[in-house]
């Protein structure tokens, strides 16, 4: 059974965010947990919902009142879906108020807050590749230069793709990924973001 079938069942055929019938695809949330998305790190969601979450001038906030029902679901992705909504709408009024009711398990917070929708545009720390280019948790990178690795021996090659990397909340240069099997800290003057087919 593929994945949009299993995610066709677990709904009902339905927008997992706010039940529409309509052009539903698999929406595969970011970063993808445990490095793929599967049916725990994917939703069942309809185009206009898609189109909201990916560009934050589409969003209507009326269309998430929807978040009401869905926010309670008991699957993982719809839950951190919601709050990211819920949180980057919260100067609403009334997604603060939902926000106060929802509760996630820790693992599920610290996902939720992977993308931080939760922080001020003042806050936010924005983390940028050799070239300038945006990078976000999930994203892949290639190093630009040979690094050492501090603590080994080890010397990180350049032409090294780094895949699915997580973005330190406190610092806009450091960024962690795995170079074989070793996790590291990389500086982003030394990555360039890879292209999504690369």
């Amino acid at each position: 059974m593929s994945l949009q079938q299993d995610l066709e069942n677990r709904s009902g055929s339905k927008c997992e965010l706010c039940a529409s019938t309509n052009n539903l695809s698999v929406y595969d949330v970011k970063p993808s947990i445990s490095g793929g998305g599967g049916v725990d790190g994917s939703l069942l969601a309809c185009e206009t919902c898609v189109n909201q979450i990916d560009n934050l001038e589409e969003v209507d906030a009326n269309h998430w009142r929807c978040l009401n029902d869905s926010m309670w679901s008991e699957y993982r992705a719809v839950k951190v879906v919601a709050w990211r909504m819920l949180s980057r709408l919260r100067n609403e009024g009334w997604p603060k108020d939902l926000l106060d009711m929802m509760y996630l398990e820790d693992d599920d917070l610290r996902f939720a807050k992977e993308s931080g929708d939760h922080l001020d545009d003042s806050e936010k720390i924005i983390h940028r590749d050799a070239n300038g280019a945006i990078l976000q948790a999930g994203d892949s990178v290639v190093l630009i230069k040979d690094l050492k690795v501090k603590g080994s021996s080890m010397v990180a090659k350049q032409g090294t793709a780094v895949r699915r990397i997580s973005l330190d909340h406190e610092n806009a240069k450091y960024i962690e990924g795995k170079v074989g099997p070793t996790q590291i800290v990389i500086i982003t003057d030394y990555v360039k973001k890879m292209a999504e087919k690369e």
